[in-house]
């Protein structure tokens, strides 16, 4: 069995990160969960800018990555739950899936999907307890980019059934999206510097995201969840994709 979907979550959490939702974003979320303004972070003392930048961008991270291990120990519970219905569901998952592809590529235009549904925080509680507060609000309200991505992996998430497979499926987007933000953060002023230059790729970053969503819309389609379940210890997931009503 391959790493197929363990490998395609960690992508959709880089991809998620490169978003024009997220990254164009990720100076102000810096400084805001640090602190520190940006003329600090180019004239200030660079080990504590790099101490206080570390520590509450973990927390922030810690804060988004707890609400999607969450959605996607739950999304695999309600799965079991419908497993009588998986063809139904895994076709419709399948079909919703590759229309958020179509969406994140720009083919098709969702209106529903395009507000943000982050919950805004007029001020950030201090210390690092308020950098993880903000990181949950930012997990709990799904932007418009990251939702369609994030959907489609609990879609995958719940047609397996298994809470420990949604856990692993999650805690690996998350970690897609947290090493480059956590990395970014500490390099804050040469991400400055080179931002327009990433910008030049973003609808190829776009594209690759949508076209990432589709192959995930197909495999659900063709049912062929099993080559998503490679190394899952859970044994009742593959029991369950092979003896599922017809």
């Amino acid at each position: 069995m391959s790493n197929v979907g363990y490998i395609g979550a960690f992508l959709g959490g880089v991809l998620s990160f490169l978003s024009p939702c997220v990254l164009p974003l990720i100076p102000s979320y810096v400084s805001y969960i640090t602190g520190i303004s940006f003329e600090d972070f180019k004239t200030g003392d660079k080990a504590l800018i790099r101490r206080l930048t570390l520590v509450n961008s973990s927390a922030f991270v810690a804060g988004f990555s707890t609400v999607f291990i969450l959605l996607g120990i739950s999304s695999s519970y309600i799965g079991a739950l419908f497993s009588v219905y998986y063809d139904q569901i895994r076709i419709i998952g399948g079909i919703i899936i590759i229309v958020f592809g179509l969406y994140v590529m720009g083919v098709l235009k969702l209106n529903f999907l395009m507000a943000d549904k982050r919950v805004h925080l007029k001020s950030k509680p201090r210390g690092v307890l308020g950098s993880l507060v903000v990181g949950l609000t930012f997990g709990a309200g799904w932007t418009p980019c990251i939702g369609p991505i994030l959907g489609s992996i609990l879609l995958i998430a719940g047609t397996a059934g298994s809470a420990m497979y949604g856990f692993k499926l999650l805690l690996v987007y998350s970690l897609g999206l947290a090493i480059p933000f956590i990395t970014t953060s500490l390099l804050i002023n040469i991400f400055l510097s080179h931002f327009s230059a990433i910008q030049k790729y973003m609808r190829i970053i776009m594209i690759a995201s949508g076209l990432l969503l589709i192959s995930f819309g197909i495999i659900l389609l063709t049912d062929s969840v099993h080559i998503l379940l490679s190394v899952a210890p859970d044994l009742g997931v593959e029991e369950m994709i092979s003896t599922h009503p017809k």
